[in-house]
């Protein structure tokens, strides 16, 4: 089969195609037809090896991709919730076979039905940073109805489902984005929006329940900031987990009396039957910014390189019929 492979890490001149052999299920995993891929910053992040504390895990070669929309080819022995020629969508292992191929296995249960009224390659842009948002939200945020939460990079791949997930559970929404962006919030559904260049959030916000960090920003006094806004209790979230809480951070928030989580993603099967049930309802959107064939893949990453992305990147593997 077809795969974009590193065999070392590097610029987007390290991706290269190359012909590897389609992966064996395990007992507990599927073998995906893949249609489409995602890209998403994590895919370049590991390209580059910049992250040390990252590539201590990574064995090369490897195929990148964590986000995958096909038809299940195979199941393992121990399988029973798919079957041949089912329509699919989720994250593929990680590290191992990624999703830039024209197959990958991966664990069943890090996989679920594909929503009904998506293409694949509305699909293929969704489980990782739904699941991404959902996790940080609902199990490390642990946002109900009612509640007020503060999204910061909120136009991203992963601050746009937040806004969705979170106003289609009852949430009051507060978003950052840049001056072009602010409309594009609203019409996501954000209850109030902040321009971050023009605009000081420290300054306007109080009382927040829940404040997710969805923007690529790696600064823990900008942390510090957003644990002002928080009441008595709150909870702040990142979903940067390469970046911890230093020390001072850690002290702010105990002097606030508030928490602070690293969201590590969970792909969960039942959130992922969750947010295509949402999808299917007409509760949540995908915006898909651009398409790209697997061939073009360096050009994708230099694309999501520029954080300057509204929605999703997508790689098509497979033409739909």
């Amino acid at each position: 089969m077809k795969g974009i492979r590193i065999n070392e890490f590097g610029g987007p001149e390290v991706l290269k195609m190359e012909n590897i052999a389609v992966p064996i299920p395990a007992p507990d995993e599927i073998l995906v037809k893949v249609y489409a891929s995602g890209v998403n910053p994590v895919d370049w992040a590991i390209r580059n090896g910049a992250n040390i504390r990252m590539r201590s895990f990574l064995t090369l070669p490897m195929t990148l991709g964590w986000d995958a929309a096909g038809t299940v080819e195979a199941v393992g022995s121990e399988v029973t919730a798919f079957r041949q020629g089912d329509a699919v969508y989720g994250v593929p292992n990680f590290p191992g076979n990624g999703s830039y191929a024209e197959y990958c296995a991966a664990k069943a249960k890090q996989f679920a039905f594909k929503p009904q009224s998506l293409s694949f390659n509305e699909a293929a842009g969704m489980p990782l940073a739904a699941l991404t948002a959902w996790t940080g939200m609902f199990w490390h945020g642990k946002l109900q109805a009612g509640q007020r939460i503060f999204i910061q990079g909120a136009s991203g791949g992963v601050g746009s489902f937040a806004v969705q997930f979170a106003k289609a559970m009852g949430a009051y929404v507060i978003g950052t984005a840049s001056t072009s962006n602010l409309e594009y919030l609203k019409q996501l559904g954000a209850d109030e929006v902040i321009d971050y260049k023009t605009q000081n959030f420290e300054e306007i916000l109080t009382n927040v329940d829940v404040v997710l960090e969805a923007s690529p920003t790696r600064n823990n006094d900008e942390r510090i900031k957003a644990l002002g806004v928080l009441k008595e209790g709150g909870i702040f979230v990142s979903v940067n987990t390469d970046f911890p809480f230093n020390e001072q951070m850690t002290e702010a928030a105990a002097t606030k009396k508030v928490s602070g989580e690293l969201a590590v993603n969970q792909p969960r099967q039942d959130w992922l039957t969750e947010i295509a049930q949402l999808i299917d309802d007409g509760q949540v959107k995908v915006l898909i910014s651009k398409v790209y064939p697997l061939e073009q893949v360096a050009e994708a990453h230099r694309e999501s390189e520029t954080w300057h992305v509204r929605g999703k990147l997508v790689l098509e593997v497979k033409k739909e019929s």
